[in-house]
């Protein structure tokens, strides 16, 4: 066994994150943390000011759910690597307060935290919404693992939260901070109504995606919802946490083809004799 073989990332099979990523449903999670990051008017500045995003939103997207993954499946290596490529590419970038035209780094530390904070929640948040039983003790073992996700932006650990109630605590002090900008509504607007891909069409690919995006909408906490103008109601709650459970049945009788990085996670696991309980596949707790 060589030494890339034996290395089994930053997590490792036993690890929560592996858990809770080999869950498709994660691409909710994904657009749900979007709907969140838009809130903070430095974060969406940042993006639009930088980003060409209506052009190249699905190539973006995939681009973004690749480096998750190897930082998630990946060797060492290969996630250490996936940082370096985006803090250079954050290192460049600078864009401009509208409201009081300073110009600031799109990668202070504030703003690389609430990116994080809102990603990894976003995902922990969906997966247990949609049905994947965690205990309390996982749930702060997954942000606490998240940190050398963290650290690989740039990040100090020590001012990134590591446990439900730390993320907690951090959106209750963040609130403030944050508003329904034109840019933050604009980028919702187009959440909802991206142009589909030409190989999927408007006709057969927006019923579809308007049940993600609904549902990754209507998981958001209830302030977020407020703060887009929409109801924050415990019903509201009810409907998307039972939108996002019937996703995940549905997606779990799909063909999905596992994709190279993951399946190569696998086949490293299983060359050092710990072979993952959960798989894509595997809906079962």
């Amino acid at each position: 066994m060589t030494e890339a073989e034996a290395d089994l990332g930053l997590f490792g099979p036993e690890s929560v994150s592996w858990r809770v990523h080999a869950e498709p449903i994660l691409w909710v999670a994904g657009i749900r943390a979007l709907y969140l990051q838009a809130l903070h008017p430095r974060a969406v500045g940042g993006v639009v000011q930088n980003t060409d995003f209506r052009r190249d939103s699905w190539a973006r997207l995939f681009r973004t759910a690749e480096y998750v993954t190897t930082v998630v499946y990946g060797t060492t290596e290969d996630a250490r690597k996936a940082g370096q490529r985006v803090q250079r590419i954050h290192d460049r970038l600078r864009a401009r307060d509208p409201e009081t035209g300073e110009e600031y780094r799109v990668d202070e530390p504030g703003l690389l935290r609430w990116v994080h904070v809102t990603e990894v929640e976003s995902f922990l948040s969906t997966a247990r919404r949609a049905g994947v039983r965690l205990t309390d003790d996982e749930v702060d073992g997954y942000y606490s693992e998240q940190l050398r996700a963290a650290e690989l932006v740039g990040l100090d650990p020590a001012i990134v939260p590591a446990s439900a109630a730390g993320v907690a605590n951090y959106y209750r002090g963040v609130r403030p901070e944050l508003a329904l900008t034109p840019a933050a509504r604009d980028v919702a607007r187009f959440l909802l109504f991206p142009p589909m891909p030409r190989k999927i069409g408007w006709t057969v690919g927006r019923p579809p995606w308007l049940a993600v995006a609904g549902t990754a909408f209507g998981l958001l906490p209830p302030w977020a919802r407020r703060l887009y103008k929409a109801p924050g109601l415990p019903t509201t709650d009810i409907v998307a946490g039972l939108s996002a459970r019937s996703l995940r049945a549905v997606i779990g009788l799909l063909p999905i083809r596992e994709g190279p990085i993951y399946r190569d996670a696998m086949r490293r696991a299983e060359l050092a004799g710990a072979t993952p309980r959960y798989r894509h596949s595997n809906l079962a707790e």
